[in-house]
């Protein structure tokens, strides 16, 4: 298991490389939830995220012979871009493995950071096979993205600057992919403040820990369906497993629009971008996964903010519609003069804001007379819509809503 004094000595080996990150309080979540908030914005670090620690660290490890074969990985883009930062710094060559759906930002900056980038498999695991490959056939050393406790060791660094930044801590909230983030920080937490608590935090659509702590054993999904790509991985490691079940005090998952509305929300009041990954910790906070008191002291750890920009402009998207802010819907009028101004009318009523409409006379579903007409609008929240959508129905519109 790993202990304080392995995080202890990495903090020296990547002292530095990795930035210690800011620990900000926030006024906003504070008054949202009751709690006393305060950020870790991780997201602020070199590369983005948090795994250039574990990585800087592993690669101080290395002897002369590993680093003269040089390194290979498998990541879908963080700890990509760590090895990648880390290995170049110390002038060791380094391949990385990502799926072939990674996110373009993050297949450029690894590439930027200077590695060799393949696009192998459909996920981390397609990946991670394919890489294993390659460390057998060209002799080179793999470096595991959360499963090594070298690299643990150097995500707890992040534990480290926690309690020195807060030392009234009573909860901190840490993403789960593989765990080797939240292994590494936990044995920090808990070997410098024992009674300080540790909630890890998976989202829905990729949780493998709740139920390996409920059996006992790690399980492993059949797959994975999440906007958090980067802990979108099928089971959590065979060496994080251990740490998890002894030194994690609980696990919870949110689901992708409470991160999607966490990303916005951020991003609106906190003028702070995030990944999904890193957005995790603070959507547990905000929709009450798990219980605490008022004036608790809680640390969110941000871990990311490599978003990609068409994944983020869906996201903000998908984050106004669940705040009722958004909506897309279709109707059909009489392909007669004055019936689309009819129909603004109740718009202008409802002061509901046009982005656009796109009025279709030739539309295969509906009938010669008729024109289907598509709308999307900026709304005021879900009350505003639903008042809206009633009134157009009471004037016997049929209403599709597509979005």
């Amino acid at each position: 298991m790993l202990e304080l004094s392995d995080v202890l000595e990495a903090r020296e080996r990547v002292r530095e490389t990795a930035r210690h990150t800011p620990l900000e309080y926030s006024d906003t979540y504070s008054s949202m939830t009751g709690a006393d908030v305060h950020l870790k914005l991780e997201n602020h670090q070199r590369t983005g995220a948090f795994k250039i620690r574990g990585a800087t660290n592993r690669i101080a490890t290395l002897s002369d012979d590993q680093r003269e074969a040089g390194v290979v990985t498998a990541s879908a883009g963080n700890h990509a871009q760590g090895v990648a930062l880390a290995a170049t710094r110390a002038g060791v060559d380094s391949t990385i493995v990502m799926p072939k759906h990674a996110p373009i930002s993050k297949v450029k900056a690894t590439r930027n950071y200077g590695a060799t980038v393949v696009l192998e498999g459909s996920d981390y695991n397609e990946a991670a096979e394919y890489a294993h490959e390659i460390e057998r056939e060209e002799g080179m050393t793999y470096l595991h993205a959360f499963d090594d406790e070298d690299v643990m060791a150097g995500q707890g660094t992040i534990g480290l600057e926690v309690v020195a930044d807060c030392p009234d801590l009573e909860t901190v909230v840490v993403p789960i992919g593989g765990g080797g983030l939240i292994s590494g920080i936990a044995t920090a937490i808990k070997g410098e403040k024992p009674d300080a608590r540790v909630v890890g935090v998976q989202a829905e659509g990729a949780s493998s820990a709740v139920p390996s702590l409920e059996k006992g054993e790690r399980v492993s999904l059949d797959g994975v369906d999440t906007i958090a790509d980067g802990i979108a991985t099928r089971s959590v490691g065979e060496q994080t497993f251990p740490h998890i079940q002894e030194r994690v005090d609980e696990v919870v998952t949110v689901s992708d629009p409470e991160i999607a509305m966490t990303i916005v929300h951020l991003l609106e009041r906190s003028k702070t971008v995030v990944e999904g990954a890193g957005a995790v910790s603070l959507a547990a906070v905000l929709f009450e996964k798990f219980d605490y008191d008022e004036n608790e002291t809680i640390v969110p750890a941000l871990c990311g903010g490599n978003i990609d920009l068409n994944t983020l402009s869906n996201v903000i998207v998908r984050g106004l519609v669940e705040t009722g802010r958004y909506l897309k819907f279709r109707t059909v009028l009489p392909d007669k003069p004055g019936a689309l101004e009819e129909l603004l009318d109740i718009f202008t009523d409802h002061q509901a804001n046009i982005y656009a409409i796109n009025h279709d006379r030739t539309s295969r579903g509906v009938e010669l007379n008729d024109a289907e007409v598509e709308i999307e609008l900026e709304m005021r929240g879900p009350d505003h819509v639903e008042a809206f959508l009633a009134d157009l129905r009471d004037a016997d519109y049929e209403v599709d809503v597509l979005v």
